[in-house]
Formats: structure tokens, sequence, C-alpha cells
């Protein structure tokens, strides 16, 4: 892990180099890196809410590219140019929300059904032990 030799040697340094040859780390004012900043702080609850959004914008790329239902991978439309193209994109869109919203309406219905019988919300199995269940001695 050497210098090329091809690299300029400076035999002769000056007296009084610039600030940039001899400071060793550099600090830039908040001012400077306002535009490309985050715009709520990491950990707080604003910024959660604001990343929560991503886990949806993400699904909703997943579920427009999936195979099983709906695929716009390469050479799903033989048409070239961008009418076409936007044309089915927005068709395959407007069939995956109502996809989604048909399902969700079955989960209201299905809800509100348990609801008149008395019955608790369906909730969702849970995928994860909980610290206590993994550190329980096994049964005999």
């Amino acid at each position: 892990m050497t210098l090329d030799r091809d690299r300029p040697e400076i035999l002769q340094p000056p007296g009084h180099p610039q600030a940039c040859c001899t400071q060793q780390t550099v600090t830039v004012p908040p001012h400077v890196l306002a535009k490309t900043a985050q715009k709520h702080d990491y950990p707080s609850a604003a910024w959660r809410r604001s990343y929560a959004r991503r886990s949806g914008a993400e699904r909703g790329f997943a579920t427009a590219k999936d195979p099983a239902s709906n695929d716009i991978s390469r050479g799903w439309c033989r048409l070239m140019g961008l009418t076409p193209l936007m044309l089915f994109t927005v068709t395959l869109l407007i069939a995956r929300n109502q996809r989604i919203l048909t399902a969700w309406n079955v989960r209201q219905d299905e809800s509100a059904r348990r609801a008149a019988k008395g019955l608790p919300p369906r909730t969702r199995k849970r995928r994860r032990k909980a610290p206590a269940a993994l550190t329980a001695p096994a049964p005999p």
C-alpha cells in the first residue's frame, strides 16, 4: 500500500502553507447543509411517522411488480412510446388499488361481523417470541 511513483513530489514545501494543507478536520456551519439536512431529528416521533410512509410506498411498488398478481417486469408490454406505457401502467395501478380496497372491505366486514357476535377483532399471530418464552425451561 504505497503511493505511486508518478505522483508529484514537493521537494521544497512553502514556509507557511495554506490552511487546507495543514488543517486536520473541517467544520461546516449548519447553514451550508440546510438544503440537504433531514426535516426531523432522527429518533423523534415525527421522524418515525415520516419514515413510516416509506414502507407504504415500497409496498406499493412491490405489489405493482409482483408477478403473482400483476407483472410490470421487462417485456410486459410490446407497445413502445410514453403514451401506451403510461396508459397500461395507470390501468395496472387502478386494478391494484381496487384489489387492495376489496381486501380491506372484506376485513372490515369480518371485523363488523365479529363485533356483532361479541367476539374481539381478529389479530395476526405473533411471529416473534417474548424473551420470557425463550428463557423458560423446556417441558420434560
